[in-house]
């Protein structure tokens, strides 16, 4: 880690809770590799405390902070400004230090399309399957529509709760996951955003039935740890590819440092820190 002197910037994550988070470990090798004076630290904030958290850091000179749940559509009221992607998906997960409060940014749906980029996962014009109604699945719903995708079948263990998230329009469909049954035939790109098979509940999937994998064409699990979760191997088994999760986590941390820092991380830094973590 960098020297702390009277230079140092001081950037975080907030959230509750944040003993597992791997942003601090991401963050600090990053700045390592990039030779920044920068020291990344979480922050343990209660939901009460949140206002508070926010006027106080930036009265610290906190240059900016990464926000997880449960925090990132409560925290868009304390910023001063509003990026219109953040503005339009509902949530952030990003703030950045300007003159007068934070501007807040959601990297989340970056970080996808660029997984999906880095990959060669063609979404327009595309029939795709979404898992899963919480998390993440805001930013990525939001980044499956801006690129173009042409039909989006949500599937959500509670109906009701992912018809109030996203609603229902001519382009997408709602339904429980045994509904996966009434999708029509055809090849699928498949998003996995719930948390089933993450460890150490690793050996579970989030639908078991075999021929539910015969429509997958190409998938991403926004899980990352197992590197090979149960639904990934039943993708591969029935000939389709899959992509786990950490170019996600890693893209949208680029993507905060970039905001942060106000400068551009190159391309061959992102590789050298996917390879470290990866290994």
């Amino acid at each position: 880690m960098n020297h702390i002197d009277g230079n140092t910037k001081i950037l975080g994550l907030i959230g509750d809770p944040v003993e597992h988070t791997k942003s601090p470990a991401i963050h600090n090798l990053l700045a390592e590799k990039m030779g920044d004076n920068v020291v990344y630290v979480p922050f343990h904030v209660k939901a009460k405390r949140l206002e508070d958290a926010i006027e106080g850091a930036y009265a610290l000179g906190i240059e900016g902070l990464n926000v997880t749940v449960p925090h990132k559509v409560e925290v868009m009221q304390y910023v001063t400004e509003l990026d219109d992607a953040a503005l339009d998906i509902g949530a952030v997960n990003t703030l950045s230090r300007t003159r007068g409060g934070y501007r807040g940014y959601n990297t989340d749906f970056s970080g996808f399309m660029r997984e999906l980029d880095n990959a060669d996962i063609q979404v327009n014009g595309k029939n795709v399957i979404m898992l899963g109604a919480g998390g993440a699945s805001k930013a990525v719903m939001y980044a499956l529509k801006r690129l173009g995708a042409k039909q989006i079948h949500v599937l959500n263990r509670s109906v009701e709760k992912a018809e109030s998230i996203f609603g229902s329009t001519e382009n997408v469909t709602i339904g429980g996951f045994p509904d996966w049954k009434k999708i029509p035939d055809g090849k699928y790109i498949c998003i996995q955003c719930t948390s089933v098979g993450l460890s150490p509940d690793d050996e579970a999937c989030v639908i078991e039935d075999e021929e539910f994998y015969d429509l997958i064409e190409s998938a991403v699990d926004l899980i990352y740890k197992p590197r090979e979760t149960v639904f990934m191997k039943k993708v591969r088994a029935h000939g389709g590819k899959a992509y786990n999760g950490l170019r996600m986590l890693v893209y949208q941390a680029v993507s905060s440092y970039e905001f942060f820092m106000k400068q551009e991380v190159p391309e061959e830094i992102i590789e050298e820190l996917y390879n470290e973590l990866d290994s």
